[in-house]
């Protein structure tokens, strides 16, 4: 039987992940990944502990609340690497210490 603890493990896996991308990688886009695992780390609590607690679909509604925010967030975060892609030549975060071009 799949408990709690089993998708609280998970979640600790993918944020694990998440964070681990986001603090190691160079490329903006790879940081971009690692903000979307972390937000999936979250959805995977919300539904988890909506499924084993007597809190109804609250859970839900607030993991599509994060599904709109990553998607937004994915968005923007694609026109800003482009922007800096435009002006740099490149998407290495170092490289673009000062944002001037």
């Amino acid at each position: 039987m799949i408990g709690l603890p089993h998708f609280l493990f998970v979640s600790l896996l993918v944020f694990s992940l998440g964070l681990y991308c986001v603090l190691t990688r160079r490329n903006a886009i790879g940081i971009l990944m690692g903000v979307e695992l972390v937000l999936n780390s979250a959805n995977i609590n919300y539904v988890a502990f909506a499924r084993y607690s007597s809190a109804g679909y609250d859970g839900q509604v607030f993991a599509i609340f994060v599904i709109m925010l990553a998607a937004a967030e994915a968005a923007i975060g694609l026109a800003i690497v482009l922007g800096i892609y435009k002006t740099f030549g490149t998407i290495d975060v170092e490289a673009t210490e000062t944002l001037r071009g």
